[in-house]
Formats: C-alpha cells, structure tokens, sequence
C-alpha cells in the first residue's frame, strides 16, 4: 500500500483496519501512551511501546504534524502495595523511587522525553470528579466504600476486544457489587494500605482504569487521535477506559487505538512471573543504538522474541550502516568530480520508499530496507571508478543522516575514529586482554568504555567504538 499523497495510515483495533491519520480542529495530532506502573525497574518489554511511539512522534514530526504526545506513570495501584510491604517501605516511597528510575533508564535511549507524563497522585482531583459525573449518568454506584462501574449499563462495552458481556470472565471478585462484571472505580482503604484519599464515597483510592481516563482527559481532552499501549492492555484495561470516558463524553475516546505486540523471553516478558531483561542491563550490555533499533526492525504488531542472536544480528546490521557513514567520509576526503547518477536516483527513491513505509502503518522494518539501499548504493558509489564529487557526497550523507534521524539512530553516522584518546586506548587495551584471555580484565575494561559514554563491539574488522 501507497499512502505518501495520501497521509500516514495506521490500523485501529476498534475497526480492525488501516484508518488515515487526521490531525483535530486544532491541527496537532494528540497521543496518549499507558505507560509502566512503578513498582520495580523497567524490563525490556516495558520499553518497547516507549520505542515505538516516541518514534512514531518523530516520523509524524518530520512529516510536518504537530504531535502533543502524552504518556502517563501509574504511581497507585495494588502491585506498588504489595511490593512495598515486601520491600519494607511505604508505597509513595517505592513509588518515586522506580518512577525515578524509569526515567533514568528511558533517558538513556535518547529518544527525548514525552510532552506530559501525568501521574495518578497529581490528577485525584480530576479522577473524583469523573467518577462523580459516572455516578450522576447512571453507569457507577457506591457499595460498602467502594465505586463500581456498571459494565451491563454501556451498550458499547467489548468492541474494543470483540469480546461479549455473556462470554466475559470475572476480573474483579467482589461481594459488593450488583453484578460479577462490574468493575472498581474507587476502592476504600484497607489497614494494610498505608496511603488513602478523602472522596464523597470515604477514604480510599482509585481503580486502575479510572486513573488513564482522567488522565488523558485532564491532557488531551474528552477526545484525541490515537490511543496506544501494548496489546496486553486492550482488555480490560482499554475496554474500561472506552466505558468510562466515553460514558462521561457521549463522544469517542480515541480515533484510532494502536497497539503493539509483546516482547518475548520463552514467552511473554512479565515481572510478576519473573522472566525479564531489565532495560539497563540490556542497555549495559549492547547500547542504545542496538536495542532501539531490535525495536524497529520488526512491525509493532509482531510479536519480538528477544534473544543474543537477535540482538547480534541487529549489530551487524548497525555495523553495515555505520561503515557506509565510513565509507562517504573517506571518499569525500579524495572527492571525484560530477555526480553518480545511480547513487542520486537511489537516494530519491530509497527515500519515497522509506516514507511510504512509515506511511503503511508505521512499517519500520521496511523503512530499514530502504536504508539499506542506500547503504549498498553508497558502497557502489565510493568503490567504484568514477567516485562522486564532494558536493554530492556531502547532501547524500546530509539525507543519510536525516533518514537515520527519523529512526533515532542519527548517531550511527558518527564515525567511531571520532572517539576520544582515551576511549580508543582502552578499547586497545581491552582487546589485548581478551588476546590474552583475561576476560576479567576486557570486561572491566568495556564497563570503563561505557561510563565514559561509548559502546565497544567486536567485528570481523576488529573492534568498534561508537557513542552511546
């Protein structure tokens, strides 16, 4: 599909079909992200939407949309309790503590920060006055302390998931309310709790779902162009938020609802079962550029099995592209004379093509392919009889870099000879240490390298050195 004349297309799991991409009335495309709810250090799968839709932000940037991108931190919720009361500390305490550090890690893969990252314990105010007006339409009820939210009173309730009100499962137990489906707005204080807030209903404090309900309103408005999260959150999650908002508004939540799969480690990626990669240690071992780009090699709505021989490959890959970058250094400091016409033709179609892609839902491993034929045409170029002039290598490594820019991989392009003295002497000495197989030492040596802010790999070619 061909969507460049036409605008960026993304599929909606509402329709379940490409949808165009139209900014609102007031021209900015607005995006709300559900981000991580805080109560340990981020794992890999945890990155991945944080990836792709700050990226999908720069594509949609590039292409001239203003985009008011908004992803939220859950700081209140049941999982915070119960690991604070296994870790000893309060839960407002565990919870600054990890949201800190999720944003440490996330700042470290250098893709910029979201425009608003609301959190729950700044918006009670709002979430208490949107269950009030649930309360006053008729689809919640106080019972014993707590607001439940009649699931049976939405006509609309499972279209995000295509599921029934007769085949769904229980997913709150609870004697409190009317019927088994409904679920928890407010929840009263329990002894063990150590936390609470004063509403009309009594001391307690909100459900999960009503949380991003009233925090994309307070952000983005009753209604906004895309809804992202992982596939995960579709149901209940997103299903409720659907119920909630749009039982309050009377007017759609979201234009269009994306979601990208799950990470994979022998199976879904999840903290409570135990089957992680934090981010930092994946950052530790293989760097930004490596794992921003295992994110945008494979389509957000492919499932990503994450593996050492994936994340190699995706090196290699990386190696190629930073070589090229290499290469038209080299070339342009023995420039030719006139231009390869072969290499200016690739340049421009690679770069419809490259657009098309991102165009075509967002279809970053197809946006790769056409790097890579610049890539190839490149090395043709540089190696070939006749090599280009200095003018045409420089706006073709101008629109190299832009194209990378895109991706958030510009830095590949950083020749890694422009690594300081003293990096490139370390990464010397760490490669005698491994000759000498004191892999001790080459592992104490490559932490040295990365706190100074560079990234080694060994290549057929010998090591190589490159920004973090």
């Amino acid at each position: 599909m061909s969507t460049t004349e036409h605008g960026p297309y993304l599929y909606s799991t509402l329709s379940r079909q490409l949808e165009p991409l139209t900014p609102g009335p007031d021209g900015f495309v607005r995006m709300y992200v559900c981000g991580p709810t805080v109560y340990g250090p981020i794992h890999v799968g945890n990155a991945r939407p944080f990836v792709v839709f700050s990226v999908l932000k720069r594509y949609l940037n590039r292409r001239g949309y203003a985009v008011r991108f908004v992803s939220n931190v859950t700081d209140i919720n049941d999982k915070i309790y119960v690991a604070a009361a296994r870790e000893g500390v309060r839960s407002d305490e565990l919870a600054a503590r990890y949201l800190n550090e999720y944003v440490r890690d996330t700042d470290r893969l250098e893709l910029g920060r979201p425009d608003v990252e609301p959190t729950v314990t700044d918006h009670m105010p709002e979430i208490i006055e949107f269950i009030a007006r649930l309360i006053d339409n008729g689809l919640a009820y106080p019972s014993q302390g707590d607001v439940y939210y009649r699931v049976e009173q939405f006509p609309g309730y499972g279209k995000l998931s295509g599921r029934r009100t007769d085949e769904l499962r229980v997913t709150e137990p609870g004697e409190a309310k009317e019927h088994p489906l409904d679920f928890a707005l407010w929840k009263g204080h329990k002894p063990d709790e150590d936390t609470f807030w004063e509403s009309p209903w009594g001391n307690g404090r909100p459900g999960w779902h009503i949380e991003c309900s009233a925090m994309a309103q307070a952000a983005l408005g009753p209604s906004f162009e895309i809804h992202g999260g992982g596939i995960d959150l579709a149901f209940p999650h997103h299903e409720n938020e659907i119920a909630q908002s749009e039982g309050v508004n009377g007017v759609p939540m979201a234009t269009i609802w994306a979601h990208n799969e799950m990470l994979e480690l022998g199976g879904k990626m999840s903290k409570s079962d135990g089957n992680i990669v934090l981010v930092r240690d994946a950052l530790d071992r293989w760097g930004r550029d490596v794992l921003v780009a295992f994110f945008l090699r494979t389509h957000y709505r492919s499932k990503l099995p994450y593996s050492d021989a994936t994340l190699e490959d995706t090196a290699r890959q990386l190696d190629t592209i930073r070589n090229a970058a290499l290469a038209l250094d080299r070339a342009e400091s023995v420039p030719g004379e006139g231009i390869d016409r072969e290499l200016a033709d690739t340049l421009v179609s690679a770069r419809n093509d490259f657009f098309d892609a991102l165009d075509d839902d967002f279809h970053t491993p197809r946006a790769f392919a056409s790097l890579f034929e610049v890539v190839h045409a490149i090395n043709r170029a540089v190696d070939g009889e006749h090599r280009p002039g200095r003018a045409q290598l420089q706006a073709t490594r101008s629109e190299f870099v832009a194209l990378l820019d895109v991706l958030g991989l510009a830095g590949l392009a950083t020749p890694h000879e422009r690594a300081p003295r003293e990096v490139l002497a370390l990464a010397q000495a760490r490669e005698e240490a491994r000759a000498a197989r004191d892999f001790a030492r080459a592992d104490g040596l490559r932490d040295e390298i990365a706190a100074l802010g560079f990234d080694v790999r060994d290549t057929p070619e010998g090591p190589q050195v490159t920004p973090r």
